[in-house]
């Protein structure tokens, strides 16, 4: 293949890193670009780049995607190596059956101790073998068992030395409290100081939230509890793990539910730490087919079953493609004929992306991965020169078809205020449709379990606009923000309460159930728990998966608690001007997880669309 025409030469990306330009330096935030190992990571992703583009992929997706009609995520990981996106490890087959990690072969945890530092190792190991986000899908039920060994421990000591029985289990039971809370807040300070191989903090999520027991609760608790206490003196916000707590009628919804504590204390934790978002267990049934909490951020997988019994746990994401939907429609100059026509082009082409990007990981063996083909983080286990690529067919993984920009595409046909406009909705909801409809008949076609996703779009709600603003010049409403709308998002410049952005969304979600989330922006809610609370209830059987975005912003020089202003020199300390790094903790929601945007720059685009955030209240 000859080299495209108009691609930026190496070695001017190669001079953009060194001298940090933000585009290559800051596109992603959860990696500091300041850092040795980070920039080397970077490098060699250039590199990879560059290889791929000239010389892997078929000519007519590299073209598209250097044009700026589509865009091939993780180009500096994949096609260049067969390793995939994101996934729910398979934590409960790890521990029972054990595994090996470097030299050391890992037996089945007899401590909810042991079992918490396992997490820490496996999360490292995998997070460094794939591209994506990891998650520990319902935590806590799967630690219970690891409790209750600890428990069964300190009650046999006890029973070495008193000798009433009721002394002997509340012992034990103080112990075990104690013990859960010290592992939770052990892995949680490991997960905050790990760097996978690339650069960055491993990208995990844990999700809880349903267990019922006694040692199900304390995890629960132990985990909300260790998030509100902070990391280190100052008591700092964490940012991973990304904490996901899962709302269920009969379980902790309600006031009369067992466990309505828990939500009472996620409430708090919400409102002073971001975390947890919330999953609406029914509502991601009723989407998704059964439930799962989400891989990283917001990818979810479909309905999957093996010999009758739903399985999700091991399954994992196989990467995605972007389509730049407002192109599309400026292209089609408002003729709705020349948008479908345009459209249908352009998914032939993610089609045909997606499909190579299937083929790649065929070359892949278990060797190559063994934390996942032979030790179980997948859910299978591999001898070492086995293919693998069965593991991905009939559905058990999923291949994204990504999209952005779904307002301003509408912009284009009805003007920025189309959200009330029937017809507007109607067009939005085609669009949707088309998309689902074709992941579906490629599904059907091809066997491989393809999805329509909603993409975080972290650094590509700048690069999309910023391709088209050269092109088109700068259109009121769609490119003259310096930013594009996060998949199905309501304009995030206007004034809405809560309750009329979920209402507005949730009719998008069923046609993107390969990953969605919702978000609402609220003033400070620290004084205001129950407020929160109404907007997760009325959630809950309107949408699947919501966060929170609260102001929590400090200030270790003055004692400013609040929220900073952005200036030139970037998020400020409005009380004493303090932008420094080491004394303050500025967070903000990125897309689907948070970032410390003092100490990891967002890129600009994502920093005028979080400037640009109108709190509904």
């Amino acid at each position: 293949m000859t080299k495209i025409a108009g691609y930026t030469k190496l070695d001017e990306k190669i001079g953009a890193l060194m001298s940090l330009e933000e585009n290559i330096a800051h596109e992603n935030a959860n990696k500091d670009g300041n850092v040795f190992n980070t920039q080397r990571d970077l490098l060699a992703g250039i590199t990879a780049k560059d290889y791929a583009l000239r010389y892997l992929l078929p000519e007519k997706v590299a073209y598209a995607h250097e044009n700026g009609d589509i865009h091939f995520h993780d180009l500096d990981y994949s096609p260049f190596f067969p390793m995939y996106n994101c996934m729910l490890i398979d934590f409960k087959g790890m521990f029972e059956n054990g595994f090996s990690i470097g030299h050391a072969d890992i037996e089945e945890p007899k401590s909810i101790k042991t079992a918490a530092a396992l997490v820490a190792q496996i999360v490292a190991n995998v997070s460094s073998n794939i591209y994506g986000g990891t998650s520990f899908n319902q935590a806590d039920e799967i630690l219970e068992p690891y409790a209750i060994k600890s428990f069964q421990k300190h009650l046999n000591y006890a029973k070495e030395w008193i000798e009433d029985e009721e002394k002997q289990e509340a012992y034990a039971y103080k112990m075990t409290k104690k013990e859960i809370y010290d592992a939770m807040q052990s892995l949680e300070y490991e997960i905050n100081t790990l760097f996978s191989s690339n650069g960055q903090t491993p990208f995990f999520s844990f999700n809880f939230g349903l267990g019922e027991s006694w040692f199900a609760r304390e995890i629960q608790r132990a985990i909300l509890k260790v998030r509100l206490d902070g990391l280190g003196r100052d008591k700092k916000t964490a940012i991973f793990p990304k904490l996901v707590f899962t709302l269920k009628r009969g379980v902790n919804l309600e006031p009369n539910d067992p466990n309505y504590d828990i939500k009472k204390l996620a409430l708090e934790c919400s409102t002073k730490r971001m975390y947890p978002d919330i999953l609406s267990y029914d509502k991601i049934v009723e989407i998704t087919g059964d439930f799962k909490s989400p891989m990283g951020c917001r990818s979810f997988l479909s309905s999957y079953q093996e010999d009758g019994e739903y399985i999700t746990d091991g399954r994992n994401n196989l990467g995605v493609c972007t389509l730049n939907l407002p192109r599309i429609a400026m292209e089609s100059k408002g003729d709705k004929t020349a948008f479908w026509s345009l459209f249908y082009e352009r998914m032939d082409i993610i089609f045909e992306a997606l499909m190579f990007r299937i083929e790649t990981l065929n070359r892949a063996s278990a060797k190559n991965a063994p934390i996942l083909y032979q030790y179980g983080a997948t859910g299978k286990r591999f001898e070492a020169d086995e293919v693998v690529g069965d593991l991905f067919k009939n559905g058990r993984a999923t291949i994204s078809l990504g999209y952005i920009g779904l307002y301003e595409t509408a912009t284009v046909f009805y003007g920025g205020e189309w959200e009330e406009n029937k017809e507007a909705k109607a067009f939005t909801l085609d669009i949707m449709k088309a998309l689902k409809e074709t992941a579906l008949r490629w599904r059907k076609e091809t066997g491989y379990g393809f999805s329509v996703y909603s993409t975080p779009s972290e650094s590509l709600t700048d690069r999309f606009c910023r391709m088209d603003v050269e092109r088109f010049g700068e259109v009121k409403d769609i490119t003259d923000k310096g930013y594009y709308t996060n998949s199905f998002h309501y304009d995030t410049r206007k004034k809405i309460s809560p309750f009329e952005k979920i209402d507005f969304e949730m009719v998008y979600a069923p046609y993107t159930t390969g990953g969605f989330i919702h978000y609402c922006e609220f003033p400070s809610l620290v004084n205001n728990p129950e407020g929160l609370e109404v907007v997760w209830d009325y959630a809950y059987d309107r949408i699947g998966y919501f966060g929170t975005n609260t102001p929590i912003d400090r200030c270790y020089e003055c004692g400013f608690e609040g929220e900073f202003e952005s200036k030139a020199q970037g998020f400020t300390c409005p009380n004493c001007g303090n932008h420094h790094p080491e004394t303050t903790s500025c967070i903000r929601r990125l897309c689907g997880y948070l970032g410390s945007v003092i100490q990891r720059k967002p890129i600009k685009g994502r920093l005028q669309e979080i400037n640009s955030r109108v709190k509904h209240s």
